[in-house]
C-alpha cells in the first residue's frame, strides 16, 4: 500500500492505546509502519528495481531486526534529549522493551497490507523468492484514507476533551478488517467464477480498482504468454516463441522485469518487440522493457 495509508494505520494503532505504553510509543508504530520501504532507495536503478523491491525488506528477517534499529535509535533521541535538559515534561517514561514492541508490531503490518494488492510481496524472503499476492485491494484505497483517517480525527479530539478517545480507532481496526474481509470475498468469487466460464482459464487475476473497491478488471490466461484484460488480447505471440534465457543473458533488466512479472507477454512495436505485464497494460513507465533484437524471431 502507499505510505499514507502505511501511516495511517500506525498511527490508529496507537489511538488504540498502545501509545500509552511507553514514551515514544507513536513514532514508534508510525515510523515502524513505513520501515520495510526503506528498500524504495532502489528505484534510482530503474527497472532492475523491480526485483529489488518488497523483497528482504519485507522478509522475516527485516521484521526482527528493522524494529530493534528503531528502537534502538528512539531510545537513544529520549536519552540525548534528557542529557541536553530538552526531553518534554509531558513524555511518558520510555521502556526499550515496549519501543521495540511497538516498531515490531508497526514493522509487521507493512506486510499484511502490502500483501493486499496484486502488485506481490516476496514474504519469505531471503530463505524463499516465491510471490505471494493477496488480490484483495488497490495500492491506494481512498476508502482506506477517509475511514482511517476520520477515525484518527476523532480520537485525537477525544483524547482532548477527556473523552473515550480508544473506542474510535478501535472501531475503526474491526471495520478495516471487515472490509478487507469483504474484498477478500469479491476477489474470491470472482476468480471462481471467471475459472468456471472462461475456456482455457488456467491463471486468473482480479486487478484491483482504486475507488470502486467493489469492482475488478479480471485477467485470464492459459499461462502462456497470451492474455485477455476486460475482454480484449494482449500478446502477439506465446513467449516460447521467443529465446527469453537469450534475452536475460543479453540484458539484465529482463532478468530483473521476468522475476518480478506476474503476467509477462510480448508485442510488436514496428521493428521492435516489448515486453510488458498484464496488470499494467496502460503502457506506465517502468512497467515494459524493449527485448534485445532479434529474440523473438523476425
Amino acid at each position: 500500500m502507499d505510505n499514507l495509508t502505511h501511516s495511517l494505520f500506525g498511527a490508529v494503532l496507537g489511538q488504540t492505546g498502545l501509545k500509552r505504553k511507553t514514551g515514544l510509543g507513536m513514532p514508534a508504530l508510525i515510523i515502524g509502519a513505513n520501515l520495510p520501504d526503506v528498500d524504495a532507495t532502489c528505484v534510482t536503478l530503474g527497472t532492475v528495481s523491480l526485483a529489488m523491491r518488497r523483497g528482504i525488506t519485507h522478509g522475516p528477517i527485516a521484521w526482527v531486526l528493522l524494529p530493534l534499529v528503531l528502537a534502538a535509535l528512539l531510545y537513544g533521541y529520549d536519552r540525548w534529549q534528557q542529557k541536553r535538559g530538552k526531553r518534554p515534561a509531558d513524555r511518558l517514561p520510555v521502556h526499550f522493551t515496549w519501543l521495540y514492541a511497538l516498531a515490531f508490531i508497526g514493522c509487521l503490518s507493512h506486510p499484511f497490507l502490502d500483501w493486499l494488492n496484486s502488485y506481490g510481496i516476496r514474504f519469505l524472503e531471503p530463505f524463499s523468492s516465491r510471490w505471494f499476492y493477496g488480490d484483495i485491494l488497490f495500492i491506494i484505497d481512498i476508502w482506506l484514507w477517509l475511514g482511517l483517517g476520520f477515525a484518527l480525527w476523532f480520537s485525537r479530539r477525544r483524547e482532548k476533551t477527556g473523552g473515550h478517545w480508544q473506542r474510535p480507532a478501535q472501531v475503526a481496526l474491526v471495520a478495516t478488517f471487515l472490509y478487507i474481509g469483504i474484498n477478500a470475498a469479491i476477489s474470491h468469487l470472482q476468480v471462481a467464477a471467471a475459472r468456471q466460464n472462461v475456456a482455457g482459464a488456467n491463471v486468473v487475476i482480479p486487478n484491483l480498482l482504486p475507488v470502486t473497491s467493489w469492482q475488478r478488471v479480471m485477467i485470464t490466461g492459459a499461462g502462456d504468454g497470451l492474455w485477455v484484460v476486460d475482454g480484449k488480447s494482449y500478446g502477439d505471440v506465446p513467449l516460447s516463441q521467443c529465446d527469453l534465457d537469450a534475452a536475460r543473458a543479453a540484458d539484465p533488466e529482463v532478468e530483473a522485469f521476468l522475476f518480478w512479472s506476474r503476467a509477462p507477454y510480448v508485442w510488436r512495436q514496428g521493428e521492435n518487440w516489448i515486453l510488458g505485464d498484464a496488470r499494467f497494460v496502460d503502457g506506465r513507465a517502468g512497467f515494459m522493457l524493449p527485448l534485445p533484437p532479434g529474440v523473438c524471431g523476425p
